[in-house]
């Protein structure tokens, strides 16, 4: 069993950048898939981005395609979230999550370890 403790987060301007960061622990994090959710309040939760085993591979969800980049230091045990160009819409609770599963997905039922998440506000 993985556990997964985000940071980072915070409140910034419109425009702004933020790094989120996520520190495994437990197991090495090089055998996981990884990805970052979010949920804004009164929302469900929805997927932003995933990266391979090796990092070789990404996915990114429409909406911050271009804005935000995965990225993992395996030697670390940690997954970051850049994240370029924010607007008031991306404010939510970041979460990121673990998969065992052999291809990226995009589901956060594929994902079977999470953090607690972090909160990114962006106002305008």
């Amino acid at each position: 069993q993985v556990q997964l403790v985000e940071s980072g987060g915070g409140a910034v301007q419109a425009g702004g950048s933020l790094r989120l960061s996520c520190a495994a622990s437990g197991r090495f994090l090089f055998i996981y898939n990884m990805g970052w959710f979010r949920q804004a309040p009164g929302k469900e939760r929805e997927f932003a981005a995933a990266i391979s085993r090796s990092g070789g591979a990404t996915d990114y969800a429409d909406s911050v395609k271009g804005r935000f980049t995965i990225s993992r230091d395996n030697a670390k045990n940690t997954v970051y979230l850049q994240m370029n160009t924010l607007k008031p819409e991306d404010t939510a609770v970041y979460y990121c999550a673990a998969s065992a599963t052999g291809t990226l997905r995009t589901t956060g039922d594929d994902y079977a370890y999470w953090g607690q998440g972090t909160q990114v506000t962006v106002s305008s």
